[in-house]
């Protein structure tokens, strides 16, 4: 006897939409070329296989049951799975990649990296997009370990010497320039400046965790001997700080919103302010030139203002 999968074909699945949509098993044999015993009979095979009645043949007419309603529902989700299927494959054909995954490092802004999704999706490509929340060496470690295809806001380049032998390509996006801050409540945003690292050592850091997970870690700016608070990421390190909870050093551009409003004071160090060039990169396929999807967000870092904007243009600037 016949599966379920062996009768529930596109072809049967169109077949009973047919059927419902024309209200009788003569007029949707005529609509198929059929005859109607031969189109009965085909029902009669699904709805053995199923174990149910799809139509209730008591009257003139063909009425759809409870359960020929619901499997017609799935059948409209299932023929319009196919043909996005079916498209998508041939898009993929013509060179888009089947999935890109980003790895987004924490520095970069958020609204500006969603405005390029948004234009990308809007060019309707069959290629999905995954995006990773990465900080620091993690960043540069999930293309290096394959989990990733483009990083953006990567702190080493393909120069690096640990990853010169890996297939990395990279540009840089700018440079970022860092703060020292802390709420206004914080005991350091009383005491005279410049802060000394003796100074520094008496209070708690935050620090953003290094997401690499099997290669190095990198801690940046701390002073030896501190208590540290460390969190998984830069935008939970600011928030960190607007609740008093340590000091250290933030992106100027995502910390300068916050220190004109009242809620972070800035403050000078003995420490020369850090700053850092940041980087994409991305992996060079096999085949050698880009995927199309590649090759679009590739152009898009060559516009100077958008690589201003995923360094610059945090919320609330």
């Amino acid at each position: 006897m016949p599966t379920a999968r062996d009768v529930l074909t596109p072809d049967a699945l169109a077949m009973l939409q047919t059927v419902a949509s024309t209200g009788s098993f003569a007029a949707a044999a005529r609509s198929l070329n059929l005859v109607p015993s031969a189109l009965s009979y085909r029902v009669r095979l699904i709805e053995d296989a199923l174990d149910v009645l799809l139509f209730d043949r008591s009257g003139r007419q063909a009425r759809v049951t409870e359960a020929g309603v619901e499997l017609l529902r799935e059948s409209s989700r299932l023929l319009g799975e196919i043909d996005s299927v079916a498209n998508r494959v041939k898009r993929i054909a013509t060179g888009w990649e089947p999935m890109l995954t980003i790895a987004v490092d924490s520095v970069i802004a958020r609204d500006p990296l969603l405005d390029l999704v948004s234009a990308f999706y809007a060019l309707e490509p069959p290629t999905r997009l995954k995006l990773r929340d990465e900080t620091l060496l993690g960043t540069i470690e999930a293309l290096t370990s394959g989990e990733a295809d483009l990083a953006v806001g990567a702190v080493l380049d393909a120069a690096s010497l640990a990853f010169t032998a890996t297939g990395i390509r990279s540009r840089p996006l700018g440079q970022l320039l860092f703060v020292y801050a802390v709420a206004p409540h914080h005991p350091l945003a009383r005491l005279p400046e410049p802060l000394s690292d003796d100074v520094l050592r008496q209070h708690r850091a935050v620090a953003a965790a290094d997401s690499s997970r099997s290669g190095p870690s990198m801690t940046v700016n701390l002073v030896g001997g501190q208590d540290v608070l460390t969190v998984p990421t830069m935008q939970a390190k600011l928030a960190a700080q607007l609740h008093g909870l340590g000091g250290g050093f933030l992106p100027e551009p995502m910390a300068r919103p916050y220190i004109e409003a009242g809620h972070l004071v800035e403050r000078k160090t003995e420490r020369v302010l850090p700053i850092a060039t940041m980087h994409c990169a991305w992996r060079v396929r096999s085949a050698g030139s880009p995927g199309r999807a590649m090759q679009w967000w590739l152009e898009r870092f060559d516009n100077e203002g958008t690589r201003r904007a995923l360094l610059e243009r945090h919320r609330g600037r």
